[in-house]
Order: structure tokens, then sequence, then C-alpha cells
């Protein structure tokens, strides 16, 4: 019978420091934890390395010659396939700057030397493990088509589902290596949502090139992970059925069809731009001709109407 330990998938981490005593003694210790160590001696020879092999988690000496480790892992954090790769950073340096500098950096975490095996592997399971569950619930966004995207808390893009990759493409024609990503001016107002202590419900309408967008505001998913839903307000289609079938002038099926989407009035007028007075206007021109008496009754209809 095959040992489990062996036929199961081995971790894989990168130890990259310019000290052969370190190196010789991390891929001893490494190994006997059962994990797959592949080693560079400075910071170019790992970003070769990451290009050609992806680690799990990189094991990262902060002062090397040359490149040294924080510039090595900004360099690395460049590239969005290696955004989410947990760095820790190995250094005799322990002062409160050197640690922020780190964090700065990209790094997950900060271990100083010399080395407390129990505590280093106690660190890394935790990072890989927390690397694991991020990948799993990105993989999962992605496959559902949801238009989302997530920053940390600088209001830097971490990541985007490919829908909202694609959208972000077509608005915001791509400046960087990201593919798609979200003006400065923008991403400063969604970082002042969240700032303002708003809830899960606040959002930012834009106007881009006539392209109405919608960004919500929705739970974090980590601590330093802030997720946002995109979506695109247009919506002809599905308001020229409602206004055939229901016999409904273009405006009462534009107002219908946000109902019908859970928007309130205050919402839809920001939509449409018009007063939430306008809309509830309309809204009571609405019940009449679909021979209902609430907003619940006619946001069914809408549904039923639709999904013909």
């Amino acid at each position: 019978m095959p040992d489990t330990m062996e036929t199961a998938r081995r971790d894989t981490l990168l130890v990259v420091d310019d000290t052969p005593e370190t190196l010789g003694f991390l891929t001893d210790t490494l190994d006997l934890a059962g994990f797959t160590v592949l080693i560079a001696t400075d910071g170019e020879s790992a970003l070769r390395l990451v290009e050609q092999i992806t680690p799990d988690l990189v094991l990262m000496d902060a002062v090397m010659p040359g490149l040294n480790g924080f510039d090595t892992c900004r360099r690395m954090k460049r590239n969005k396939m290696f955004a989410h790769l947990p760095v820790i950073f190995m250094t005799g340096l322990s002062d409160t700057e050197n640690v922020i500098e780190g964090l700065a950096a990209g790094g997950v975490d900060y271990v100083t030397k010399p080395l407390v095996v129990d505590e280093l592997l106690a660190r890394i399971r935790v990072h890989l493990a927390n690397a694991r569950v991020a990948a799993g619930t990105r993989a999962a966004l992605d496959a559902t088509g949801r238009f989302l995207l997530a920053t940390d808390r600088a209001g830097r893009l971490l990541w985007s589902t490919p829908k909202a990759r694609q959208l972000l493409g077509e608005l915001f024609p791509p400046g960087n290596e990201s593919g798609a990503s979200l003006p400065k001016s923008v991403m400063t107002q969604l970082m002042q949502l969240r700032s303002d202590g708003h809830s899960s419900q606040a959002r930012l309408l834009l106007d881009v090139n006539g392209r109405k967008v919608e960004i919500s505001v929705m739970s974090p998913i980590g601590p330093d992970e802030l997720l946002f839903r995109l979506t695109e307000l247009c919506t002809t289609a599905d308001e020229i059925q409602l206004q055939q079938t229901l016999s409904l002038t273009s405006r009462e099926s534009e107002v219908l069809l946000w109902i019908s989407r859970g928007k309130a009035n205050r919402e839809i007028g920001e939509i449409l731009a018009i007063s939430p007075r306008t809309v509830n206007k309309h809204l009571e021109q609405i019940f009449v001709k679909l021979g209902v008496e609430n907003r619940a009754s006619a946001a069914a209809r809408a549904v039923r109407t639709l999904a013909r």
C-alpha cells in the first residue's frame, strides 16, 4: 500500500539567501518537514526562477548584495500572477522600520535570525493554509462568472474575476501589466466609502464615456482584502422587453427594471438621474398599468416577464 505522505502533494518553498550556511540549514530542515525546496542565492536569480516554477511560498533574506529582498519582493509582486504568493522575510534586522518596509514590500510575515525552527515551520504552515483558502475563494468566484474585484486597504488592486477584468479593460484601457485596473481617482473614492464607515450597501456610480457602472462595497474577505462588485447599468434589451410586453413608457420600463433588481427609489433616481419623487410618480403609473398594488407585486411581474 503506498505511503500517503509520499503520494501526497508536497508544498514547494523557494529559499532566497546569499549565505551558504543558511541555505544548507534551511534545505535540510524544510526537506525533513516534508517540503520541496528550491534555492536562489540572489534576487535576480529568484525572479528568473519563479517565472519557470511558481512556488507555494517564498522565504526571503531581506539583506543581500545587489537586489535586496525588499526590492526583489516588490518586483515579484508587480506581476499579478504572484500577487498572492506569500513571502516571509528573514533577517537579523528587527527595527520597526525594517518590519514595516518588509510588509509594505508585499511580505506577509517577518522572522529574525537566528531562526527558531519550530516557530518558522508554524508560520510557514499558517501562511500556506491562508494562501490555499484565498486561492480557493478566488477560483470559486471566477467559476461563478461574477463581476468582482478585490483591493488591499491602501487601494491597490489585488485580483479580479475574468468578467470584471474584461469589463475594466473595456472601460479603462489597460495601462499596466495587470491588463485591467481602476484609475487612482476611482480607487480613492472607494477607499473613502470604506473609511467613512459605510455599510456593505455603499456604492459608487460612474459614467465612463456614456457607460454607467455601479461599484458596490461588499464584505471584506480577509484582514487586508476588500471585495467590490461591478454592475454595468446597461439593460436596453430588458427595458425594451418590459416596455413592449407590459405596454409601458420607456421611463416606466426603466424604473420597473430597477425595482425588480431590488433598488430603492433613491438608488433608481441616482441611476436614471431623476428625483426619488419622480421615481415614485412613475411607479404609481406602473401599478395602474399592471393592475398591482405594491412594488413587490410589480417586481414579481417584471421577473416573470423577463424569464419568458
